[in-house]
């Protein structure tokens, strides 16, 4: 049996930008994707503590050490410039390979995302 299980979070990232006229998609600095372990074009789960929307779109890079979290698209929509966000990806796995992963948490600095 396959269950599904966090992969990664980035926990408590504050918005930076949200283009309606982009195709769609997640902008995040590439070094948080690299210290959560989400590549380019995997699927994450958005949770804004501002509204409660939850959403799902894929992950594109942004530039290193920008903090850049860009909202593209339609998930425009569903944010404002300044709210707080949890990022979250999952990953299918047996059970007995799921009791000894551990997921990848990233806890930025809130006022600027960047890893502290």
């Amino acid at each position: 049996m396959q269950i599904e299980v966090v992969k990664s979070k980035i926990h408590r990232v504050k918005v930076t930008g949200a283009d309606l006229n982009y195709i769609g998609s997640i902008t995040i600095d590439e070094d948080l994707m690299d210290a959560a372990n989400i590549i380019r074009g995997e699927k994450v789960q958005i949770v804004n503590n501002n509204n409660g929307e939850r959403l799902e779109t894929y992950a594109i890079p942004g530039p290193r050490k920008s903090g850049e979290i860009t909202l593209n698209g339609a998930a425009s929509r569903k944010v404002a410039v300044g709210d707080i966000l949890i990022l979250i990806t999952y990953g299918q796995m047996d059970i007995e390979e799921a009791k000894k992963f551990n997921p990848s948490l990233v806890f930025p600095n809130e006022e600027t995302n960047l890893l502290n």
